[in-house]
């Protein structure tokens, strides 16, 4: 449906008084702009008409020369939004006739049934975008939006260009095919290109920041047989560095497409690549992109919640659905065609108990194909339960803290550090241990307090309460200036630092500080990959070679305490992702496996054949496979 075609399928359910002064495509949805709101606000069905008859997401918006002045809208909201909603700030975005309201409180701001926002509508004519305000001041969060805010103009041109792309007529889709770019039989760089006749789609981009050979740190973009130019989008299932990592690099050499993901995922994931790119470059290896491509990215990023159909182009359209691995992660249901095939690609799961998130999604409308994540698809890879996890983790502190020893946990800044956070809160809050957070830990916090619905429900209440488990007061965040005095401190304590694996960040660093006292421990509670000096000292090496200040290596004594707590992964283990696959919603026809050392997703697929007796396969990087 072309815009004339729109615009007269608009018309013909449209009240003529409503007065239609325009009508735009913004990359995946369709804008209404109309003068009299009143008459379009006096069926309250009207949008859900329209948006059946485009068969796409409708916005609307008030024609511009009906707008109220700002100082005088802006004092009017104030009138129409209770004070208990704390209102932080308003912004006038005339680009897109909004208004940014940013409150700690969003749901007096919206009001029962939308009616507060009605009434701004009403009132003033700008529409109301409603944002929460972090519980604890985040750089990242004000950096975001302040950078969206005044990079407008750019923003609304591109999303009319994609719009325009998005209506051409799609011809028929007669094949389909997907060619894996990294993260097969391996875990890190994850990514992979669907194609069909007129589209190319790249699901994930990322790197492997865990190893020191570059074959290895890259996708195989160079192995797509086409420019970047030619890429129509690519859709994001979450933030972690081995599936976002790589984005930037993308905007630097000619894309200039659209990125879809989740609202958690955008901001995380700028997070994390601006976090990589300073420390790369800190490092001397230099980062294949800069800032202005971090920035570049932001400006084409189009957020979707779970559960809404978004088309990418004419012949594809995805739906994200919950991962319940990090907060936004999801798996992507992709529809090819009309009606000829339906893949989805899991990324990285969890279908099993957390205290931050609920278990992945298992029902979907339609699976033909499946791509499924293996990081514990072994057979012996099954892990403990969740609260003998936590009670381990627990003992395992109040043991090391009774001889007065410091207790170094290495977490990914994002995900494993929030879950600890909640663990330990519930089982030593009352035990006075101090529990420092290193890294960009407390940035990422603070945006799980913006996104409170991704969130389990007594967590959500909480934040919504003003109760948040991230800001209590055992909780003491460390700038890199206080962590000598940390360690050399007679008082025992946790330290909650990045990286993961322990291939750079501070948790290096407290490591080098901590690492020859015996009364000191190291707790490992996440994946090590298999060349990373996490793993090298979870194997039970004793001496390791590490960069000092000068880049020079040196050898490390390890004599502190080495534990390893299994269990607190945000990956499934073998039994959760067979559960997983038996709870699936249809049965799929086949099975890919994926994201896993090569021994454990070889064995994966084959316990999976045996168990669905349908055909499975663990491709290999590089290898392009015809779905239809």
């Amino acid at each position: 449906m072309d815009l004339k075609e729109m615009q007269a399928a608009v018309q013909s359910v449209l009240p003529p008084d409503c007065e239609l002064t325009k009508l735009e495509f913004e990359g995946p949805q369709v804008v209404i702009y109309v003068k009299n709101i009143k008459s379009f606000y006096s069926d309250e069905h009207l949008i859900t008409k329209i948006a059946s008859k485009v068969r796409k997401k409708v916005l609307l918006r008030v024609d511009s020369s009906e707008l109220m002045a700002p100082s005088s809208a802006e004092a009017k909201i104030k009138e129409i939004v209770p004070v208990d909603a704390g209102v932080q700030e308003l912004r006038f975005d005339p680009v897109f006739n909004e208004v940014v309201i940013e409150a700690l409180k969003p749901g007096l701001v919206i009001g029962k049934g939308g009616l507060v926002l009605k009434q701004i509508v009403l009132n003033t004519g700008w529409s109301p975008r409603v944002l929460r305000a972090p519980t604890s001041p985040s750089e990242t969060e004000r950096a975001i939006r302040s950078a969206l805010l005044s990079s407008s103009d750019q923003r609304k041109k591109f999303l009319n260009t994609l719009g325009k792309k998005m209506v051409l007529p799609s011809g028929s889709c007669d094949w389909i095919k997907i060619t894996m770019l990294g993260g097969f039989k391996e875990v890190g760089r994850t990514c992979m290109l669907l194609q069909t006749p007129k589209s190319n789609v790249l699901v994930d981009c990322g790197m492997n920041t865990d190893t020191s050979d570059a074959t290895r740190a890259y996708p195989y973009l160079n192995a797509m047989n086409l420019a970047l130019e030619q890429l129509d989008a690519v859709i994001l299932s979450h933030a972690h560095l081995d599936h976002s990592g790589f984005l930037p690099y993308l905007y630097a050499y000619g894309y200039d497409g659209p990125v879809y993901c989740t609202p958690p995922t955008r901001d995380l994931s700028i997070l994390l690549q601006q976090d990589c790119l300073k420390v790369m470059n800190a490092e001397g290896k230099g980062c294949p992109y800069g800032e202005k491509d971090i920035k570049k990215q932001l400006n084409h990023m189009i957020v979707r919640d779970y559960g809404e159909v978004t088309d990418v182009t004419p012949e594809v359209r995805f739906t994200f659905h919950n991962a319940g691995h990090i907060l936004g992660s999801a798996q992507v249901h992709l529809h090819i065609g009309e009606g000829l095939h339906n893949l989805v690609f899991t990324a990285d799961i969890k279908y099993g108990r957390t205290s931050l998130l609920d278990p992945a999604e298992t029902r979907f409308p339609r699976i033909e194909t499946l791509l499924i994540e293996s990081t514990y698809g072994g057979k012996n890879d099954l892990l403990p339960r969740y609260d003998e996890c936590e009670e381990r983790i627990a003992q395992t502190v109040r043991e090391v803290t009774a001889n007065r020893g410091k207790v170094l946990i290495p977490v990914f800044a994002v995900g494993r550090a929030q879950e600890l956070m909640v663990s330990l809160e519930n089982r030593l809050q009352q035990e006075n241990i101090p529990v420092f957070i290193d890294g960009m830990s407390k940035e990422a916090s603070a945006i799980h307090t913006v996104y409170p619905e991704y969130l389990r429900r007594n967590v959500q209440r909480r934040i919504l309460q003003n109760n948040s488990p991230f800001d209590n007061p055992m909780f003491k965040h460390a700038t890199s200036k206080e962590r000598k005095a940390i360690v050399e401190s007679e008082e025992p304590c946790v330290i909650l630092a990045p990286s993961g694996m322990l291939s750079g960040g501070s948790s290096v660093e407290y490591l080098k500080m901590m690492a020859h006292d015996p009364k000191n421990a190291l707790l490992f509670v996440g994946y090590q990959g298999a060349m990373t000096l996490g793993r090298r000292i979870q194997s039970g090496e004793r001496e390791v070679p590490i960069l000092n200040e000068r880049q020079k290596l040196d050898a490390l004594k390890v004599n502190m305490q080495v534990h390893t707590i299994d269990g607190y992964s945000g990956h499934s283990d073998r039994s959760q992702l067979l559960a997983f696959l038996r709870n699936l919603r249809p049965r799929p026809q086949r099975v890919f496996t994926m994201h896993g050392d090569e021994a454990k997703t070889d064995e994966f697929a084959r316990t999976v054949n045996r168990m669905m007796r349908i055909e499975t396969r663990a491709p290999m990087n590089l290898d392009s496979i015809r779905l239809r």
